[in-house]
């Protein structure tokens, strides 16, 4: 029975080609398995260095990286660009908008988008930051804001001047950082007849500190370099609408911008069908190998996924590392369980976290260890760029990098849009 389970390759649909989907296509052998992996994209997104697109500093090509070609010598699997409607367990069915597909075993590995919150408004006239798209897109608006600035009126100055990030964890503390360093080194040399010290660059975050789930050392070191780079920081603080040009506070407050960057917040892209699994914050409640509870053989990982455990009460931290290894454990307990053999529990170890804010400015959180500065800064470039998939983004990004170090400018400054639409 055993030799026969092993003979017969199963099939197996992969949702989504994040750091999990890719790792799950990388380690199911290809002696067991036949892949499907499904993607409303072409290609992977390497999500951390999302805020350097956004700021003008690499290209979105260097951190996107064609499926196809990733997967190129794997002969047991397909790729389909495609968006899922629903799963059907009962049927073993993932409903798409190419057709549907039958699976023996299903992995869910969708990742996370922006949580507006239900406010309406707030997802209409925000910038979000969740794919390559989005970073373009605050490019764009972000440097056709400065070409609004040189024939704007006292009015429109007013919405100019008042760059908005709502949100003080890594994604807001790296945007804020990097665009202080733009207004003080790039934007003086390119607009030389405005006076950028008009420009506020406003850190929302809603918790008592920035870097609120990091150690105190990094809460205390990231307020340190924001200040530093006269970034203004309010702690403790909502926000409850934005309509495009006023944002209103839970103190009632307002800031006039027409520029909102929402880092505030994630939740899961959950697909239809399993509603009865789905719990706080839109993620599949899983068991200690990941199986989405109440359903055989239908997996999550990653982002998606809240395992509880007796270390991580509340389910573990939504970062790559967490989704990287969660994906390796179930590929082994897979092909341990066609080969009859007893599978293992998934437990995260704490490896560390990290954010850089600027030049010289990072903080590195290791559970035995944390530091800050040029080391921590350093520490940081080397671990993206190894996480980097190609040799060639390594260096292109690598050159990117060593460009604007010495020369503390970038050329990549293109506004790119369709002039029929808004940008």
């Amino acid at each position: 029975m055993v030799l026969a389970l092993i003979n017969k390759k199963s099939k197996v649909i992969i949702i989504g080609a994040g750091f999990a989907g890719l790792q799950l296509v990388e380690n199911l052998s290809e002696d067991y398995f036949e892949i499907l992996l499904i993607d409303k994209l072409n290609h992977h997104q390497f999500q951390p260095l999302f805020y350097q697109v956004a700021t003008s500093q690499i290209e979105p090509s260097s951190i996107s990286f064609p499926l196809r070609k990733i997967f190129q010598k794997r002969s047991n699997l397909q790729i389909r660009m495609a968006e899922v409607s629903e799963i059907i367990p009962t049927l073993k069915k993932v409903c798409t908008n190419l057709g549907d597909f039958g699976y023996d075993y299903l992995i869910i590995a969708t990742g996370c988008q922006t949580n507006y919150f239900g406010n309406p408004r707030i997802e209409q006239y925000c910038y979000g930051l969740k794919t390559t798209y989005d970073a373009i897109k605050i490019r764009n608006a972000l440097l056709l804001n400065f070409e609004k600035w040189i024939s704007a009126n006292q009015e429109e100055l007013e919405l100019l001047s008042n760059i908005v990030i709502v949100g003080g964890g890594p994604t807001g503390v790296e945007l804020a950082g990097s665009l202080a360093e733009i207004k003080k080194n790039i934007l003086p040399k390119d607009f030389p007849k405005i006076d950028f010290n008009l420009l506020n660059i406003q850190l929302l975050e809603g918790s008592p500190a920035t870097l609120n789930n990091m150690s105190d050392y990094a809460k205390a070191a990231s307020r340190e370099y924001l200040l530093e780079l006269d970034v203004k920081i309010r702690t403790g603080i909502f926000v409850k609408d934005y309509d495009g040009t006023t944002v209103t506070l839970n103190t009632n407050e307002t800031i006039k911008s027409s520029f909102v960057i929402w880092a505030a917040g994630v939740k899961g892209n959950i697909v239809n069908g399993l509603e009865s699994a789905v719990i706080k914050n839109n993620r599949y409640q899983v068991d200690r190998y990941n199986q989405v509870n109440g359903f055989d053989q239908i997996y999550a990982v990653g982002d998606i996924a809240q395992m509880e455990t007796p270390r991580f009460s509340n389910g573990h931290p939504q970062l790559a590392n967490v989704a990287i290894n969660q994906a390796k454990n179930l590929a082994r307990n897979m092909q341990r369980e066609k080969l009859g053999k007893s599978r293992r529990e998934y437990e995260y170890t704490n490896l560390g976290t990290m954010a850089t804010i600027g030049k010289h400015k990072a903080i590195v959180d290791l559970p035995f260890l944390e530091f800050k500065g040029f080391i921590a800064w350093f520490f940081w470039m080397f671990l993206h760029l190894m996480l980097i998939l190609s040799v060639r983004n390594k260096l292109i990004i690598f050159i990117h990098w060593a460009w604007n170090y010495f020369s503390k400018d970038t050329s990549l400054r293109l506004i790119l849009r369709d002039y029929n639409k808004h940008p």
